[in-house]
């Protein structure tokens, strides 16, 4: 009886192990900045997740571009510079909420690379639409 109890323990760890590892794998890729510790190195953490968001993004407008003919390129810069202003002054929106505050530059950042992940998502998906 014992040997079963221990045997049904054994089998039940070894069923949630790779569960809590995937969980755990997980919540880093969320938390890009979990090491830092100090407000500082929060800030600066936040700026580097988006200057690499900001790096992807032109990689992947570039492509795009590249698939285009003058007019599209054309209409695909004005977007983007419009794009541009709309993220910046949303992420300034979001950072006043901090005003005076140490937070924010490291939610402005954070908006920053939301916005700029997103926007690259977006481009992706019309590559993907004008390859087919």
């Amino acid at each position: 009886m014992n040997t079963k109890r221990i045997a049904l323990g054994l089998l039940l760890v070894a069923c949630l192990l790779p569960v809590v590892v995937a969980s755990d794998s997980q919540q880093q890729k969320k938390l890009p900045c979990a090491d830092a510790e100090t407000q500082f190195e929060m800030n600066q953490c936040a700026r580097k997740e988006h200057e690499a968001a900001d790096a992807e993004l032109n990689k992947v407008y570039s492509r795009l571009a590249a698939k285009l003919d003058e007019e599209q390129r054309g209409q695909l810069k004005a977007a983007e510079l419009a794009w541009i202003k709309y993220r910046d002054m949303n992420c300034d929106f979001e950072g006043a909420f901090y005003k005076g505050g140490t937070m924010r530059p490291m939610v402005q950042a954070y908006c920053l690379a939301r916005m700029t992940n997103d926007r690259t998502a977006e481009l992706k998906q019309q590559i993907e639409t004008y390859e087919q």
